[in-house]
C-alpha cells in the first residue's frame, strides 16, 4: 500500500481572485449622449459591437457620439476562446441593413463611422457585399463622414476583400488579436498566416488604403513574441497598430494570464514603432476603435478634408 506522501490534497476551495488593477477601472456609462445612442439603435434594430463585446469604453465613446456597428446580425459563426460576442447559427443576411447603418450614422451626424461583423462563413461573399454596400449607404447620407472598416478574414477569399475594397473604405481594419503560438486556443478557424496575408493584399489590391491592425496582450504571450507579431505587421505596410489589455467576458472565456502595467505599454509601444507604423495606440484600456478618428487623422493625407468628431 503506498504510503501517505505519495498522496496528493486538492484544494476544493474558490480560486483566488487576480484584483483588476485600478488603471483598468472604466466609469459606468451613463449621459444623454449614451441613452440616446442606444435608443437610437434599438429603434433600427442595429447591433453594436460596443455592447455585444462588452467593451469597457462604451461610455466615454458613446457620450463623444462614436459607436461601432456591427454589421451581419449578432452570432457569430466561430468560437474564439475570448470573444463576448454570442455563438451559433446565424439567421439570414439583412440586407437592409447597410441602409439603416447609414441612417444612423446620419442621424448622429458623425464625422467618423466604424462599422464590423460577426464572422459569416456561411456566406463570405455575401458578408463582404454588405460591409460594401454599407460604405456607399453612408457615403450618399453623410459624404464628409470618415469610414473605417474592421473586417473578418473571409477565410482568405481574395474575391471577398476586394469587393470591400472597391467600396473605397478610408480606413481598412482586420485585427491580428494575439501572437502565432496562440491562435488555436484564441482565435478559432483563424489562421495567424492567412491575416498577414489579408493585410497585405489590402495593400497591393488597394495602392494607398490606410491598414490597421490590433493586438490583445495578457493572454499568455511573451514581449519577445509580440515583438515579432509587430515586425511582421511593419513589414506588410501596416499603418496603424493598436495593443490593449485582453480583459476576461465570463468565466466560459480563457483567463487573463498577466495584466501589464501603463509603463509596459509605454515600452510596447516604443518598441513597435521602430517597424515603421504611422500611428501606435497602445494602453491597458484601448480597443480597436478606441480613438479611431484621431489615428484615421494622424495618417489621412493632407487636404483630405474631413474633420475628426468633435
Amino acid at each position: 500500500m503506498a504510503g501517505a506522501s505519495q498522496f496528493v490534497q486538492i484544494e476544493l476551495g474558490p480560486p483566488v481572485r487576480q484584483p483588476k488593477p485600478e488603471w483598468l477601472r472604466a466609469k459606468a456609462p451613463v449621459g444623454e449622449n449614451f441613452h440616446n445612442l442606444k435608443k437610437l439603435a434599438r429603434g433600427l434594430g442595429l447591433h453594436t459591437v460596443c455592447e455585444s463585446a462588452q467593451c469597457p469604453n462604451i461610455g466615454e465613446c458613446w457620450n463623444h457620439r462614436t459607436a461601432t456597428f456591427m454589421l451581419l446580425g449578432n452570432i457569430c459563426t466561430r468560437r474564439c476562446g475570448f470573444c463576448a460576442v454570442p455563438k451559433g447559427k446565424p439567421e439570414a443576411i439583412d440586407w437592409d441593413e447597410p441602409r439603416r447603418v447609414a441612417e444612423a450614422v446620419a442621424t448622429l451626424g458623425l464625422k467618423h463611422a466604424v462599422v464590423t461583423s460577426v464572422n459569416r462563413d456561411d456566406d463570405n461573399l455575401g458578408g463582404a457585399r454588405v460591409f460594401a454596400e454599407t460604405i456607399r449607404e453612408i457615403r450618399e447620407l453623410s459624404p464628409y463622414c470618415r469610414i473605417e472598416v474592421l473586417i473578418p478574414d473571409f477565410q482568405g477569399i481574395d474575391e471577398a476583400l476586394q469587393i470591400v475594397l472597391d467600396a473605397k473604405p478610408d480606413v481598412l481594419n482586420h485585427n491580428t488579436e494575439t501572437v502565432p503560438r496562440l491562435y488555436r486556443v484564441v482565435r478559432s478557424g483563424a489562421r495567424y498566416e492567412r491575416t498577414l496575408r489579408l493585410l497585405e493584399n489590402a495593400k497591393q489590391f488597394s495602392p494607398g488604403m490606410v491598414t490597421k491592425s490590433g493586438v490583445m496582450v495578457g493572454l499568455g504571450e511573451t514581449v519577445p513574441e509580440l515583438v515579432e507579431v509587430f515586425r511582421d505587421l511593419g513589414s506588410r505596410g501596416v499603418d496603424i497598430l493598436t495593443v490593449g489589455q485582453y480583459l476576461r467576458p465570463s468565466r466560459d472565456h480563457l483567463p487573463i494570464a498577466l495584466f501589464y502595467t501603463p509603463d509596459e505599454f509605454r515600452y510596447l509601444k516604443d518598441e513597435a514603432l521602430r517597424f515603421g507604423f504611422r500611428h501606435v495606440e497602445s494602453g491597458p484600456m484601448v480597443r480597436s476603435s478606441y480613438h479611431a478618428h484621431e489615428q484615421a487623422e494622424s495618417t489621412a493625407p493632407s487636404g483630405r478634408g474631413r474633420a475628426s468628431v468633435v
